[in-house]
């Protein structure tokens, strides 16, 4: 039975010739792009809720002015935007960078994790642009095989023939958008994770930035900035 299938899926694949070969092969490596994402998506905090929960939990405890507390709650998570709000934490309360100094630092580690995060997405994109103009490439070849056996055939044309390269052309084009649709889907699907938590992650560092510069100042400029305490 798994041979008849694999020479069936063989002989439907020789139909469409080179063509839904790539696509094939394009199919193949769309998955495992996909996959790779879903990986580094998930070991990233991307698609957990509580990595955002904790990460309000901390901000929360920051803007009451606890920074120890606040450290503590996202210090041991590996997630992309705990690893971003310790190290600002840090920065913050120990004074080490400050102002644009801290926001050029800061801005620094969140393009790098970004550009991680948006690695392979050209590649899938690529694939949702290529995939249909070789279905079209494909339609084109069938047609032109078709009208070909037409014209050999002069007078006495054989719609077996005929029909042999218009299927052709309708193989390759559906083979295409097959392929595109599910590429297209999950560029614009993964992107919008991304956009997810960028947006978070610049609504959290603000938060921080606006407590700390609340704190009530001490007059000199070399000192670290003061966190603001809630009042009791």
């Amino acid at each position: 039975m798994n041979n008849e299938i694999v020479e069936q899926t063989v002989a439907f694949l020789n139909v469409g010739g080179p063509v839904v070969w790539v696509h094939l092969l394009m199919s193949i490596l769309l998955v495992t792009l996909l996959l790779m994402k879903l990986w580094q998506f998930s070991a990233g905090g991307l698609f957990s809720p509580f990595a955002r929960a904790r990460a309000d939990r901390a901000v929360g405890l920051w803007e009451s002015g606890d920074a120890d507390a606040a450290i503590d709650e996202i210090a041991r998570a590996r997630d992309a935007q705990s690893r971003i709000l310790v190290l600002s934490a840090r920065h913050l309360k120990d004074g080490s960078l400050r102002g644009q100094a801290l926001i050029d630092e800061i801005g620094r580690e969140a393009s790098k994790i970004l550009g991680q995060l948006r690695s392979q997405l050209r590649s899938i994109e690529l694939i949702a642009s290529l995939a249909p103009l070789l279905g079209l490439l494909g339609t084109v070849l069938g047609m032109i095989e078709a009208f070909q056996a037409m014209e050999a055939a002069g007078r006495q044309v054989d719609p077996g023939t005929l029909s042999g390269g218009i299927w052709k052309a309708l193989l390759t084009t559906a083979v295409g958008l097959i392929v595109a649709v599910p590429a297209i889907v999950t560029h614009n699907w993964l992107e919008r994770r991304i956009d997810r938590f960028n947006a978070g992650l610049n609504d959290r560092f603000g938060r921080m930035l606006t407590a700390a510069r609340l704190a009530p100042a001490d007059g000199h400029d070399a000192q670290p900035l003061e966190l603001h305490r809630a009042r009791a």
